[in-house]
């Protein structure tokens, strides 16, 4: 059975457009996170739609003192002006925990005693064996909670990427809801999230294309409504690094912010006319929403760039 999200469907009926940022609080703001920013509040503004702001700080080890008010303040440099307060992730462990017990009265979930390295050991790709999906082998006790996942086909129309399709018991596996540490999965808080904040359409980077499979399963589970989605080209060195915080990548604070707004729309196949280079970030950000053109757009899951240009 192919289990289908109808994108145009979806995008045809709803009434009002609602976009959202999504950082984690785990370093300042890089290029890469630029992008999906841009991208994402274009996307909501050239629809007249609201573009959302949440923090993901559901991972407490990860977050970096004083990293979520960085990112606000440089948002607001950038002049990308969310609409309405900003949600952050660490207050919504309630509605975590309440889809965790509605996920396990309809036995969808299930306990788990593996740790990382005895799956590793089992299974190269890091592929769940199923090890405890009857039943924790005896005198184990139970570390995770994971999701059963079954054999069909779960496909999606990615509006920049295209028909995506994977089976999730032979591509995933059983993944993680609660974590061993107790903490709540990514992806368990980013469906929910999603849907609390009416968000119709996703828009952030590539790199998370794989992440929406689990999302699109677990809103078909908690009965949650599915957003639209689309997926821009990620920024990568020449050897094929992404740029990101574990990788040291420059923070954009450290550029002036027209000049890092020009280079995002240009890597986003939207380059701004000679006589606004070097303009404000507000004249910029006005001329790239009368001008966004979603089809304009590198139908590409990644693209090198030059990394001194974009750390000067």
């Amino acid at each position: 059975m192919d289990l289908t999200t109808d994108t145009s469907a979806a995008q045809s009926q709803r009434a009002d457009y609602r976009g959202r940022f999504a950082p984690s609080p785990s370093g300042p703001l890089h290029f890469g996170s630029l992008v999906a920013a841009v991208g994402s509040f274009l996307a909501a503004r050239s629809q007249g739609g609201e573009w959302l702001l949440r923090i993901d700080d559901v991972d407490p080890p990860r977050k970096v003192p004083g990293a979520a008010d960085g990112i606000l303040r440089t948002l607001e440099n950038y002049h990308l002006f969310w609409d309405g307060p900003v949600l952050y992730q660490s207050q919504r462990f309630d509605a975590y925990e309440a889809a965790l017990t509605q996920l396990a009265a309809a036995d969808h979930s299930y306990p788990c005693g593996c740790t990382r390295r005895e799956i590793s050991a089992i299974s190269p790709t890091h592929i769940y064996p199923g090890t405890c999906r009857n039943g924790l082998p005896p005198g184990r006790q139970a570390r995770a909670l994971r999701v059963y996942c079954d054999e069909q086909d779960l496909c999606f129309d990615d509006s920049l990427q295209g028909r995506q399709c994977q089976r999730l018991g032979r591509d995933i596996g059983d993944f993680i809801v609660k974590r061993a540490d107790g903490l709540y999965a990514y992806h368990l808080a980013t469906a929910l999230d999603d849907a609390f904040q009416q968000v119709t359409e996703v828009v952030r980077g590539a790199d998370l294309l794989d992440a929406t499979f689990p999302q699109l399963y677990l809103q078909r589970l908690l009965g949650l409504p599915r957003p639209a989605y689309l997926h821009l080209p990620v920024a990568v060195t020449a050897a094929g690094e992404k740029l990101s915080k574990q990788t040291h990548a420059r923070a954009i604070d450290d550029s002036p912010p027209g000049e890092a707004l020009g280079r995002a729309l240009t890597f986003l196949d939207h380059p701004p006319p000679e006589d606004l280079h070097g303009a404000a970030p507000g004249e910029l950000l006005d001329w790239a929403i009368a001008h966004w053109q979603p089809a304009s757009l590198p139908r590409s899951k990644t693209l090198t760039i030059d990394t001194n240009e974009t750390s000067s």
